[in-house]
């Protein structure tokens, strides 16, 4: 799963993006620093790994990750190629989701591309931009398919109908993941693949003074997004960026215990891109390795074991489940099979966030 990294340039995207990463992207004080797109791997936290690995003793341990993209910085004109215009959506385009990081703090160090800090204005700017692009790709399939219209193709006179209500919406000014379909309707809109459709987390990039209470441009964007459909959280990148520059645990909790902060903002972060991409996760639990695996919310055992191989959803035969709060309650799999609490699970089990499972099949 790929998450792109998006704002303005001197938002904090690069800061943000080394903290979340061991990839060290260059970060400096002027714009289009990041030019070709930066990728980092980036582990989930999730803290019943360490709970599995006490209970299992294994080899190894492996958690669920992330890829995170740092985006070249946007600016006006991007959708008619201005900058690193055409690149820039290129990038979005690969991408599962969107973090915007929104400058929502006041530095007369840091030049602004435009001049000042106003959240509002540098979302706005991206969404016109984003928004450009999706009506260039909607307007050229509604032209492609009022031809087929015209023969009596029922199917295409419901694709018509949808195309007309995306257009519509953009020429609005609004962000079509703002729609609401039927499911044959979102089937044919999702066909378009457009940048607004995308979820999006709204980072607010905030100074150290507002890290625990947030300031008045936080709260001004969490009303501007309210009705989007959109997830919104605050943390301070250049903090974020020290925490990662400390190389022991205890100096990095002493100082989170200093700013009144339970855990780093980034792993916030990663958690709520997770379930923006409606992810979830199951373990496999073994003396070679604890691993975390991730899923889509809904997935069926045999759609999970794919996960691990493709040999093992075609051939699967059933899956050995234990819940994880069971598990750490009795503290290993066979006191777990002892208290009754190992089920056996066929191909309709859609898999629970922290099930630890086995699977058995036959290729």
């Amino acid at each position: 799963m790929k998450c792109g990294i998006v704002g303005l340039p001197n938002v904090g995207k690069s800061t943000l993006f080394n903290s979340l990463s061991s990839a060290k992207a260059q970060s400096a004080n002027y714009p289009f620093c990041t030019i070709e797109p930066n990728v980092g791997v980036v582990q989930v936290p999730d803290t019943r790994l360490p709970i599995l690995e006490k209970y299992v003793n294994p080899e190894r341990v492996v958690p669920a990750n992330v890829e995170i993209v740092d985006i070249a910085g946007l600016v006006k004109g991007a959708s008619k190629g201005e900058g690193l215009g055409n690149k820039f959506l290129a990038n979005i385009r690969e991408c599962q989701a969107i973090i915007h990081v929104l400058r929502c703090f006041e530095n007369d160090n840091i030049t602004h591309v435009e001049g000042s800090v106003d959240p509002i204005r540098d979302k706005d700017i991206i969404d016109t931009e984003l928004q450009f692009k999706d009506l260039e790709t909607v307007e050229a399939r509604l032209e492609k398919i009022k031809r087929q219209v015209k023969t009596g193709d029922k199917e295409a006179k419901a694709a018509q109908d949808v195309y007309q209500r995306t257009l519509d919406h953009l020429e609005e000014g609004k962000n079509t993941r703002q729609l609401e379909w039927s499911d044959a309707e979102q089937v044919i809109f999702d066909e378009l693949h457009l940048l607004t459709a995308k979820p999006v987390l709204y980072v607010c990039n905030v100074d150290e003074a507002s890290i625990k209470t947030g300031n008045q441009y936080v709260e001004d964007v969490k009303e501007n997004v309210k009705d989007e459909n959109a997830l919104v959280i605050m943390l301070a990148a250049q903090v974020e960026a020290d925490i990662m520059e400390m190389e022991t645990y205890e100096d990095r909790k002493m100082f989170l215990d200093e700013l009144g902060l339970d855990e780093p903002g980034v792993n916030k972060l990663i958690r709520t891109a997770y379930k923006l991409l409606n992810l979830q996760t199951y373990f496999t639990a073994g003396v070679k390795e604890v691993r975390a695996w991730t899923i889509h919310k809904g997935d069926t055992a045999p759609q999970a074991a794919g996960v691990i191989h493709s040999d093992f959803e075609k051939g699967f035969i059933r899956a050995e489940v234990i819940h994880f709060d069971d598990y750490e309650k009795y503290g290993s799999e066979a006191k777990a099979r002892e208290a009754g609490k190992l089920s056996i699970e066929g191909k309709d089990y859609v898999v629970q966030d922290g099930d630890v499972m086995h699977f058995r099949f036959n290729v």
